[in-house]
């Protein structure tokens, strides 16, 4: 059971917190696709205490994605302290640390993952965060830094001690990055340790991914990270196959489609023009894949700069798709 503040669920599918991924628009079409929980791309502390609107800007929320968390980062507990202070301001319902990413920028500056080179400061960072906020404070973190260094019991109830509402844990090293298959293994023990909800996250990119990792853990949620970024419909999957113990909906041309137009129409209400339609041509691999002629239509799509060009080449894809399927019917 994941029960955090107000936010209570059976098995609930979370959408990771990802740089230049989770905007308000993508979380919008994974909440209709079956997320449970959302997370804001991750936010930099300084940046929210310098007052730079472009991090400013990544606090926003709607009503319609709740329930949502923010997600901050830094190495400094001052500046993580007052960016939990400001990220409330936007009646987040969870604040969640990022004690979990790998990048080099980020960790070799004692944020992110780098946190878990010393763990009694990222504990007294949490406590300082859970101290001057009124809403829950979670944290996502990793394993450990390598192989040679995994205290992730030790972390956990260190976390727990301080008041931390809910662990999410991804189940790789910080060397590991994404690489590797991650170590689900850990969850139990981690489950064991603590009496708060811990999350499993790495390696579910299916639906049969998260009925492993259910079978495995019997982990209190599950996040997902890149599997929605190449099938959204990952969310309604892993419901299904939790209660059915199968998939019965095949995602067909049109649903991918017309899925597609959804969610740059969403990216375009928060943003104008090129700045929505250039970041938003990352999401074409996942809604193509596995179409016949998929890599030209790409091509083609990569240079065009409005909506309605967009929508009217990806419109005949589809009819010139559904005759070629109906041909070979």
């Amino acid at each position: 059971m994941f029960k955090v503040g107000k936010i209570e669920f059976q098995n609930p599918i979370l959408l990771a917190p990802m740089e230049d991924v989770t905007s308000i628009a993508f979380r919008k079409l994974c909440k209709e696709l079956g997320a449970d929980i959302v997370y804001t791309e991750f936010v930099n502390s300084d940046g929210l205490i310098r007052d730079n609107k472009k991090t400013h800007d990544k606090l926003k929320i709607t009503n319609d994605e709740r329930p949502v968390g923010i997600q901050i980062y830094g190495g400094e507990i001052n500046a993580m302290r007052e960016a939990a202070k400001i990220a409330e301001q936007e009646n987040p319902e969870i604040i969640d640390i990022n004690a979990g990413c790998w990048v080099k920028k980020v960790a070799n500056r004692g944020a992110g993952a780098g946190l878990l080179k010393d763990p009694p400061y990222m504990q007294k960072m949490a406590k300082e965060i859970v101290e001057s906020v009124k809403i829950p404070v979670t944290v996502k973190t990793r394993l450990g830094w390598d192989e040679n260094s995994i205290e992730i019991i030790e972390v956990a109830k260190r976390l727990e001690d301080v008041g931390v509402k809910a662990l999410t844990i991804h189940c790789r090293t910080r060397v590991q990055g994404h690489d590797g298959e991650p170590a689900w293994h850990w969850i139990p023990k981690i489950k064991e340790a603590v009496s708060i909800p811990v999350v499993v996250n790495g390696g579910i990119l299916s639906a049969q991914d998260a009925l492993k990792a259910k079978e495995i853990t019997n982990a209190d949620g599950f996040m997902v990270a890149r599997g929605a970024i190449y099938h959204p419909w990952i969310f309604r999957e892993i419901k299904e196959i939790f209660e059915k113990g199968f998939v019965s909906h095949f995602v067909d041309v049109e649903e991918r489609i017309s899925t597609a137009l959804r969610h740059l129409k969403y990216e375009l209400e928060f943003k104008e023009g090129k700045r929505a339609i250039i970041p938003f041509r990352k999401y074409y691999s996942g809604y193509l894949r596995g179409l016949y002629g998929a890599s030209k239509i790409k091509q083609k799509i990569m240079l065009l700069e409005e909506y309605q060009p967009i929508e009217d080449l990806l419109f005949s894809y589809k009819e010139e798709l559904l005759k070629h399927q109906e041909f070979e019917e």
